[in-house]
């Protein structure tokens, strides 16, 4: 007799958290998301290589944390690929990606969600719309990220103002129409979203309290990563004047027009 085949439902909601060698540390943090999500969800905890030390730790969890699980990013090594792996294995009908250092607020995981079912293919947890704050951090990174948030939604087009946080809800079916480009790393939420604003999709976002990490280093690289963001940067007002463009030629329909 062949052993019974038991489907698991899939959940609702899949959390991709990137890592590396977060150890102990990403407990906490993992725990804060459990009490905060009450919807079906996994969350994919993804690392590079075997010898990660976040490894044992999730392994030594999975009686307390039974929605967690480990992935090894076998797309090659960095916080991308970790992403586009985790994207890749999810199964839930929204994907929210989130940071293991804690500096997200898992709080406003069920409000993203409300709006994602409301029809956002996109929702951005937001630091500089009213509401939003950011707690620590160096000045002159958050200086660069707000106004880049900022001139991006006022200049830009771009419906939210925070442009360059990565944490997102992303709606499924929109993730399977967009052709990832990013090559670097955490721009990857700005591509999705400018895309997203580009295509008329719906994007939509929450205020959120973001907070420097207080342990371990990180690992954002602004000057390695910063054409990255300027390129999709550029993408988004060039789609802006296009769209002026669009509406601006002669011979189009005007109300009233005969």
């Amino acid at each position: 007799m062949s052993p019974r085949v038991v489907e698991v439902a899939a959940p609702e909601l899949s959390i991709v958290m990137p890592v590396y060698n977060e150890g102990e540390a990403v407990v906490p943090v993992l725990r804060a998301l459990e009490a905060a999500v009450t919807t079906s969800h996994e969350t994919l905890v993804v690392y590079d290589f075997d010898e990660d030390s976040t490894v044992p730790v999730i392994a030594g969890s999975a009686a307390d944390l039974p929605h967690v699980h480990g992935l090894r990013n076998d797309r090659g090594r960095g916080v991308l690929n970790a992403m586009r792996s985790g994207i890749a294995a999810s199964r839930g009908e929204f994907v929210l990606i989130t940071m293991a250092d804690g500096s997200d607020e898992p709080e406003v995981v069920e409000r993203m969600l409300a709006l994602a079912r409301d029809g956002a293919d996109v929702v951005a947890g937001s630091r500089y719309m009213p509401g939003g704050r950011q707690l620590g951090g160096p000045r002159l990174k958050a200086l660069m990220s707000r106004v880049a948030g900022l001139t991006l939604h006022w200049f830009g087009g771009v419906p939210v103002h925070d442009a360059t946080s990565n944490f997102r809800l992303y709606r499924r079916s929109y993730l399977e129409t967009v052709t990832i480009e990013s090559r670097a790393g955490f721009e990857l939420a700005l591509e999705l979203t400018v895309k997203a604003t580009l295509a008329g999709r719906r994007v939509a976002e929450v205020p959120t309290t973001w907070r420097d990490r207080t342990s371990g280093t990180s690992n954002f690289r602004l000057r390695k990563w910063l054409p990255q963001y300027l390129r999709w940067y550029a993408v988004a007002f060039r789609g802006r004047v296009a769209r002026s463009l669009r509406r601006g030629r002669p011979g189009r329909h005007r109300p009233g027009a005969v």
